[in-house]
């Protein structure tokens, strides 16, 4: 039967995401807009930001944070255009953005002594076979494959190379060991809710002496620059930019910061996504026809969480075509909006569990995408 509970929140999609609940524009009203970026008065709203950060994540006093352009996607890139090349680079890929990292360093920078590690969708490769006495790069968690890397056992204390993390849809969800971490970067627009374009970047002291001592074999767009004159640029992680930032999304990012810090913190950000992720595992335990992307439950994400159909009698085609039309259905009923899997991803679907998603929202959708579904199977005259 047709479910008659509806989310309260439809929107699921993985960024970005959900806004908490109670956000609205109103909660805006403070932003410094028509200010100078320069201004003591906008730099103390982004110090503001910054040491919200620090805060509730636990960042180390000794690492820098610096908010750059481009979103995550720009501070990855600024890290990899100013850090590499002073020795070799092992990159790791199981979805689609790590591989984003894989082309940068494979074939677009001149960068001799390179390997690549890479699993399919739903997989992770063999950390063992990472050499941390090279600079590693990786996402934390992939976003559009749903796989998180375990452990960080992988990765060694007195490591010689930098580690290079992409982390924006695992940080404020899981746990960020900061002395396993060298650069690692993120946008707000994940686990936070927040507005996109703008990038988080967190350096070591590691990561601060390679840019001290290390200049780039290769030309580094203005934009990506975290040098000048040769040298580290701290001021970029002094509560200033490198270009002009939205005080308007500051001001957004503070006000999803402050929510989080009142919901409990860290701690509370985990146990609201894993709450979800629990709510979709029971879901997928007795439902026949959807499974999880990822068969490691030590590797499956609680933000980004992937599914996909299940039953090995149809084609590949027709699984996209049940999707396709299961993803009409909810949308147009209004209970779940952006739910496909990411469009190089095998045919399934894709829930953000991030914390600013009620768990309430997640279980009252589940029964609707079980009504979907034998609406699409009964369509096609099939046996749901």
């Amino acid at each position: 039967m047709k479910p008659t509970l509806k989310p309260q929140n439809p929107n699921f999609s993985s960024g970005p995401t959900a806004k908490f609940k109670g956000w609205s524009a109103e909660l805006l009203q403070g932003a410094l807009t028509g200010r100078s970026h320069r201004s003591s008065e906008a730099k103390k709203r982004i110090g503001y930001c910054n040491d919200l950060m620090r805060d509730i994540l636990g960042i180390p006093d000794d690492y820098l944070i610096g908010i750059l352009p481009g979103s995550d996607t720009g501070a990855v890139e600024a890290a990899l255009w100013n850090m590499l090349g002073a020795r070799g680079v092992d990159v790791l890929a199981w979805e689609n953005f790590g591989l984003n990292w894989v082309k940068d360093v494979m074939k677009i920078l001149p960068i001799t002594d390179r390997r690549s590690f890479e699993a399919d969708y739903g997989d992770m490769i063999n950390l063992a076979d990472v050499d941390c006495d090279r600079d590693v790069v990786f996402t934390w968690n992939g976003t559009t494959s749903g796989v998180k890397v375990p452990h960080s056992d992988w990765i060694s204390s007195d490591r010689k190379g930098l580690t290079i993390c992409d982390a924006t849809s695992a940080v404020f969800a899981m746990d960020m060991p900061w002395d396993k971490l060298d650069v690692t970067t993120f946008s707000w627009q994940k686990v936070l809710g927040g507005e996109a374009q703008h990038g988080v970047m967190i350096l070591s002291p590691h990561a601060v002496e390679r840019l001290n001592t290390h200049k780039p074999a290769w030309p580094v767009p203005i934009l990506f620059s975290l040098q000048k004159g040769g040298k580290f640029n701290d001021k970029i992680f002094d509560n200033n930019t490198i270009n002009t930032p939205s005080m308007i999304c500051i001001e957004d990012a503070i006000v999803s910061l402050e929510w989080a810090k009142n919901v409990g913190g860290l701690e509370a950000l985990k146990k609201r996504s894993s709450s979800n992720l629990d709510a979709i595992s029971e879901w997928v335990s007795h439902t026949s026809w959807i499974d999880f992307l990822c068969a490691d439950d030590a590797c499956r994400s609680n933000t980004s969480i992937c599914l996909k159909i299940s039953d090995d009698d149809l084609s590949d085609e027709a699984k996209i075509e049940i999707v396709e039309k299961m993803a009409k259905l909810l949308s147009a009923e209004k209970v779940g909006f952006d739910l496909k899997a990411y469009r190089t991803a095998p045919a399934g679907f894709r829930i953000w569990g991030g914390a600013t998603v009620e768990t309430s929202d997640i279980e009252a959708l589940l029964p609707w995408m079980e009504w979907a579904y034998t609406q699409v199977k009964q369509e096609q005259g099939l046996a749901a």
